[in-house]
């Protein structure tokens, strides 16, 4: 239907759009998949000729119903499969994002719904972002970092804000992993390293962590 090139753009401006808002501009395409602007204004031209995006020059581009749905759609396989690698086949969940990039170009809906049903329908995937269903539709629980709590609050840990390798086995060496229930005891002037407790131990992490883990049900 659409190469894996296509695919993987319009999964890339999606995640953008929900990061910094409807209309993203090229260079931030360019950077977050590593390539050359250039490169970038060619393939959302193409991927505009398919009604895929709505892409004017130096104006931004933004996914049309038919680029979101197509988007959606690679999400979901990705997030299922992450799922599968990790319930099933004993992966770590810093070791699935690269194999189930592979995966999920694979065209057969049957299959995926088959996964879905077999993992039991599934909301969050290994690092704790929501998985869309066949419609599309899915289920965004409200969250905050650890960087905006307050000293005394607490929250469960249900996602990552990055879920690159080097950071999950760092969360890994810490002992940090999602379903954790998370206390700020203590915030440093200094630095804003965040001094936090969990139902086994204590630690110190950086403001950049701190920013890239979300909490919900906080109290």
């Amino acid at each position: 239907m659409y190469s894996q090139a296509e695919e993987n753009y319009l999964k890339c401006i999606y995640a953008l759009e929900m990061e910094h808002g409807e209309e993203v501009s090229t260079n931030l395409i360019a950077s977050k998949i590593k390539t050359k602007a250039s490169s970038v204004t060619d393939m959302l031209k193409k991927l505009s000729t398919k009604d895929l995006v709505a892409y004017k020059k130096y104006q931004g581009v933004k996914l049309t119903e038919r680029g979101r749905e197509t988007a959606l759609r690679v999400v979901r396989k990705h997030r299922l499969w992450e799922c599968f690698l990790v319930q099933k086949l004993d992966f770590k969940w810093d070791e699935v994002h690269e194999i189930a990039e592979q995966l999920e170009h694979i065209e057969s809906d049957l299959l995926i719904d088959k996964l879905d049903a077999f993992l039991r329908f599934p909301k969050t995937d290994p690092h704790g972002d929501p998985i869309p269903d066949k419609h599309g539709r899915m289920i965004i629980s409200e969250t905050v970092k650890v960087l905006d709590m307050k000293i005394g609050s607490s929250g469960i840990l249900t996602g990552v804000r990055d879920s690159s390798g080097p950071f999950l086995k760092y969360l890994n060496k810490k002992n940090l992993a999602l379903g954790d229930k998370i206390k700020v005891i203590d915030i440093e002037p200094y630095d804003q390293s965040v001094h936090i407790e969990t139902r086994t131990h204590r630690l110190v992490i950086s403001n950049n962590v701190a920013e890239n883990l979300y909490l919900r049900n906080v109290k």
